[in-house]
């Protein structure tokens, strides 16, 4: 009998989203199939899949014992995350099965609950999140086939702590020798911390020169990632986006009334993993020649829910209230009030309508006008304004013309 040959053996995710890209969060179920393709007939003994989930740093530093000994020392640590193993072929061991042609053998499995590390890749270490499929067949070495998924753990930027505006003020005095000039300062502010990418910075800010050179205001995003092994501590700093204002010369004042910085396709914050931190921040700062610069850094929390926007003049009242019901735990539409007829029974509403002995300094129609509407029941519980004011544009209508308010 001659044995067939595995023509193609790999993992496929079952993707949920638009992208097709296999992406998940914490609690979700990851489902795939096995493929294999075989050419005539195989014997197998078993097919398994190991799930994986892992966050591993690394990183050598030269160390000097004298007399000119020099070696190298290594620094790593890793935090599991997941770690799930299954069975699809060979439940009865000692059983083979024979397979030919094209076959699916799918599986599934759920993350876990906890929070997760969100994939990345750094210079120094990584987080990943893979299955890895063995096939074992008699008198042969096992095949393995590997492929990976990506996890977002999801961080909502509306929330008040990120929704909290970020502002800062700074002073340099500038010395030469024995000379001392004026001071330069810078003031900045944005209108939150919380930003995801493909969003702009809208950045606020005030640079006043009293100084004798030409100073340059410029801001930047810069990304940290932290590494921590055995106690040691690794850091690297990488510009993500930046702009730069105009030369402001001496005695001179600039204002920046919202410049724009985007933010680029960029990892999400790393905030929970505790050997890998991923970290944003917003430096303004005046290029002072000849001196250390003026800075001022603002910190940023790179997200994957977005913003929704609270004042906007096209967001209804019933989504802006749904939002912060949403935060109080509160039902999304509040409750009509009670009816009229809940509160004032026929009969004191008819015992009211009767109207006493007409007082001598309030006498004529208009008493009884306002006392037969006194327990009228209200009108109908609505959400829309149903007599909205109509307000007049001086600048495009005659006065004249205005209806009376």
């Amino acid at each position: 009998m001659v044995l067939g040959k595995v023509k193609n053996f790999f993992v496929s995710y079952d993707c949920l989203n638009d992208s097709n890209v296999p992406v998940f969060a914490s609690g979700d179920f990851v489902s795939g199939r096995v493929i294999i393709e075989v050419t005539g007939e195989i014997r197998v003994k078993s097919l398994n899949i190991h799930a994986k989930g892992l966050a591993k740093v690394r990183w050598t530093e030269s160390r000097n014992a004298g007399s000119n000994t020099a070696y190298t020392q290594n620094f790593t640590d890793e935090v599991e995350y997941l770690n799930h193993r299954d069975v699809l072929i060979g439940h009865d061991r000692g059983v083979l099965r024979n397979i030919t042609g094209r076959h699916e053998f799918p599986f599934s499995f759920e993350l876990p609950q906890t929070p997760l590390a969100t994939s990345f890749e750094g210079k120094h270490g990584s987080v990943r999140y893979w299955v890895k499929a063995e096939l074992h067949r008699p008198w042969l070495l096992p095949m393995k086939t590997k492929k990976e998924f990506t996890v977002f753990e999801h961080i909502d930027i509306n929330t008040p702590l990120l929704l909290s505006p970020q502002a800062g003020t700074k002073e340099k005095t500038l010395c030469c020798w024995f000379c001392t000039s004026g001071p330069v300062s810078l003031s900045a502010k944005i209108e939150r911390k919380g930003y995801t990418p493909g969003e702009s910075i809208q950045i606020v800010a005030e640079i006043e020169n009293c100084s004798s050179r030409v100073v340059v205001p410029k801001a930047a995003i810069y990304q940290t990632q932290t590494f921590f092994a055995k106690g040691k501590v690794k850091e690297i700093k990488q510009l993500v986006a930046n702009l730069r204002g105009d030369p402001l010369p001496s005695g001179k004042t600039e204002t920046w009334d919202g410049k724009m910085l985007k933010i680029p396709p960029i990892s999400p914050s790393i905030l929970d993993c505790s050997i890998i931190h991923v970290e944003y921040s917003l430096m303004v700062y005046v290029d002072i020649p000849r001196a250390v610069n003026l800075t001022l850094n603002l910190p940023l929390v790179i997200g994957t829910i977005p913003f929704h926007s609270f004042g906007s003049r096209t967001s209804s009242v019933s989504s802006q209230c749904s939002m912060a019901m949403s935060w109080l735990g509160l039902p999304e539409r509040p409750e009509a009030p009670p009816s009229y007829s809940e509160i004032v029974s026929d009969e004191e509403r008819q015992n009211n309508l009767e109207l006493p002995a007409v007082r001598d300094e309030i006498e004529g129609p208009l008493y009884a006008y306002i006392h037969e509407f006194r327990f009228q029941p209200p009108p109908l519980y609505s959400e829309v304004d149903p007599h909205p004011e109509q307000l007049c544009d001086s600048m495009d209508r005659r006065p004249d013309t205005c209806p009376p308010r």
